[in-house]
């Protein structure tokens, strides 16, 4: 079942075009990765799909319907977005943020009910932050903040999660850390993850599908077997690389030997 749709979306960033007439789609239930270049647009995309940004022609569909049908506290019910780490952090323990995430399903003006509180311990005990529940979000690492913030999201209980490059900033072990969490979180609450990210091997690992753009088209779609290819390296990123097989998992891995000469690379679509 197709959870969310793109169709012919053309979109425009501070008057420039950014992406012509772009057809796609992810699948409920699944993990939806989308890569490129910077400049691209992917995080435009990904702005288009939560509703923070309306396409100039074409448009956004969930579950069939367009997402300017929603009225916003609906549509914040289905949907959760959750952007790249703030610069500066709110003044409020980890707990209060987590509460915002259930703003759309409180009555207007209302307080939080029981109901709510539970959905928000249990928002924090599936993201492991339960236990600093009552620190200040400035006191916590880079991984901790990370695990709050989609905590927050969690607590939203939407049907479909977006996340822009949600392991940016972090070492190697916390974005194996929040890898694992988002894989988690697909599993047992069965959300449709769409995400953007730039480590290739990360969207090889953990997605059912990838999107990879170029130039604010739709280069290339499908499973990691098919879209991380030396292939795609050279076109999309100009890159040489060698594609390995994960001895764990039987993904595909990429090792990035060198950059290509502008000659080297495919045209441009």
């Amino acid at each position: 079942m197709t959870a969310l749709q793109a169709e012919d979306v053309t979109l425009r960033y501070d008057g420039r075009p950014v992406i012509e007439r772009l057809n796609w789609h992810a699948e409920s239930g699944r993990i939806h990765t989308i890569v490129g270049p910077n400049g691209c647009g992917k995080s435009t995309l990904l702005r288009a799909v939560a509703g923070q940004l309306k396409p100039r022609s074409g448009g956004i569909l969930l579950d069939g319907k367009r997402l300017s049908g929603f009225a916003p506290r609906r549509l914040a019910r289905e949907l959760a977005m959750l952007a790249q780490s703030p610069d500066r952090l709110p003044d409020m323990t980890v707990r209060m943020l987590v509460g915002f995430g259930r703003f759309p399903h409180k009555p207007i003006w209302g307080a939080s009910r029981p109901e709510d509180e539970e959905i928000v311990d249990r928002a924090m005990e599936q993201t492991g932050t339960r236990r600093f529940a009552g620190r200040k979000l400035a006191a916590l690492s880079g991984g901790e903040r990370q695990r709050v913030w989609i905590a927050m999201a969690l607590a939203q209980q939407p049907r479909v999660l977006l996340l822009d490059e949600p392991t940016t900033y972090l070492d190697v072990s916390h974005q194996l850390e929040i890898m694992e969490l988002i894989a988690r979180i697909n599993r047992s609450n069965g959300v449709t993850i769409v995400m953007v990210l730039h480590d290739m091997n990360h969207a090889s690992a953990y997605s059912d599908e990838i999107a990879v753009m170029r130039s604010g088209a739709l280069y290339a779609c499908g499973r990691p077997e098919e879209t991380i290819t030396e292939a795609t390296l050279a076109d999309v990123f100009g890159v040489r690389a060698t594609i390995g097989r994960h001895p764990l998992n039987g993904r595909p891995y990429c090792l990035v030997t060198g950059l290509l000469n502008p000659s080297d690379r495919g045209e441009e679509r």
